[in-house]
This record gives C-alpha cells, structure tokens and sequence, in this order.
C-alpha cells in the first residue's frame, strides 16, 4: 500500500500571512488618518460654534459669581499666538470625534478575525453601543465640568483670587476632561470584547472584582486632568457599574457560546 504524500508547505507561506496581516493593519491606519484629516478640517471650519459651547461651563460660573471672576465669561489670552494654538487644538480634539465611528470601525473589521462566526453579527451593535457610551462620558464631563471648577475656584480661596482663566488651559482642561471620560465609558466595550475573544471570562472578573475597583479608581485619578474629587467619582461611579454589568453580559455569551455546536 501507497502512502499518500502530503503536499510541501512553501517556506514562506508564514511570512506571507504575516505581511497579509500588516498590510491590513496598514490599510486601516490610513483609514483612519484620511477620517482624522477630514474630521480637522471640519472642526477648524466649526471653530466658532466649537467655541462657544466649550465656553458654556466658565460662562455658567462666571455668571452665577461674577465677584469671583472677569463676570461677563472672557477668557484672558496673554500670549499673541495662543489664540492660533487653541484653534488648532480643537480642530484635533474635534477631529478626533468626529473620526471616532471610522475609528472604532476599523478597529472592529482587523479583530473580528480572531472571533465566531456568529459573533461577528455584533459589529453594528458594538459601534452603536460604543458611539454611544463615548458621548455620554463626553456629556458628563461637560456636565461635571462646572461643579469641578466650582471646587477648585473655593480650594483656592475664592476670596483672595479673581478666575480669570488662560483658553489654552481651559480648552486643554475640557477637552481632556471629555475624552478622558468618554475612553473611560469605553470600559464595557473592552471587558465584553475581551470575553467574547475567549481571553477572559466572568467568573475571572468576578474574582478580580477587588482588585478591579481598586485599579478603576487608580486610574481614574490618573486620567482626570483636573484632579478634583467631583470629576473622579463621576467617573469611577460608572466604571464601577459598567464592571459588573460586564460580568452579567460576559455570562449571557457564556450561555449562547454553550448552545452553539462546536
């Protein structure tokens, strides 16, 4: 009887799917350049409109206290040029929301090879549901931002100090603050993808719980370019919760992996 010959595997058969593999995650880097151009482009166009809804929250307090700062909501530009260095600072920042569906999207399209067939149907709940966390850290940070201020203005000793804030530190201070919050809202996003990838499990989560929650606050305290407690807690708070939430979505995928026949 004969033995049947296996066909040769060409020497560089691994070096090709490698290249295949970087030349995607190429592709998709430039995705991602060409939305984040674009996105800058839109956002130095909006730069008026930019401006003024990031100047509501100094503007709220500027008008509830008028004692303790300028009173009418101006900020103080001591340096000619940082006018220009603001405007492009936002066209980035604004860029970067602006790209962020494109953003997410390609980063969903070069890992979903790593998952099942069946779950490569959650693309487009996975960028709804990450759209939407990320303007809703967004939104309560904006939301935040004004108690935040609030507490460092009486810090500092309100009565001793008149606020009159620079724009690139205030517009550096928000638009941190908003994606600072909005990564963070992310968090869920991560924890279910991490499951779904069979890299992590619930019962894993639930035994890091402790450890969890202690690291969430950690970082927590290292993202929040403020610095103050009321923007630390708005943040872990919800971190906190969207940690367990994760376990309970990461059980459900448990229970649906389970009835799929291998």
């Amino acid at each position: 009887m004969s033995t049947a010959t296996l066909p040769a595997v060409p020497a560089d058969e691994t070096r090709m799917s490698l290249m295949e593999h970087l030349t995607e995650l190429r592709d998709r880097i430039v995705k991602v350049v060409v939305a984040l151009l674009f996105g800058m482009i839109v956002s130095f166009l909006l730069y008026n409109q930019i401006f003024e809804f990031l100047l509501g929250p100094y503007e709220d307090i500027a008008n509830a206290r008028p004692t303790d700062t300028l009173g009418d909501g101006r900020l103080l530009q001591v340096d000619p040029l940082e006018g220009f260095g603001v405007r492009m600072k936002l066209a980035l920042y604004g860029g970067i929301g602006i790209a962020m569906p494109v953003i997410l999207w390609q980063i969903w399209r070069f890992v979903t090879p790593g998952l099942y067939d069946h779950e490569k149907k959650y693309a487009v709940p996975f960028l709804a549901s990450a759209l939407t966390l990320f303007l809703l850290g967004a939104g309560l940070a904006y939301y935040t931002l004004p108690r935040a201020l609030e507490f460092l203005i009486d810090i500092g000793g309100s009565e001793n100090f008149v606020t009159a804030f620079a724009p690139g530190k205030y517009f550096t201070l928000i638009t941190y603050m908003m994606l600072a919050f909005g990564i963070g809202f992310e968090f869920p996003i991560l924890l279910i993808f991490l499951q779904m990838a069979n890299i992590i499990g619930p019962a894993q989560l639930r035994q890091a719980r402790r450890y969890a929650i202690v690291g969430i606050c950690v970082m927590v305290a290292v993202i929040t370019p403020s610095g103050d407690p009321i923007s630390m807690l708005m943040l872990a708070g919800p971190m906190v919760l969207f940690y367990e939430i994760s376990i309970l979505v990461g059980r459900i995928l448990e229970r649906r992996r389970a009835k799929v026949p291998a």
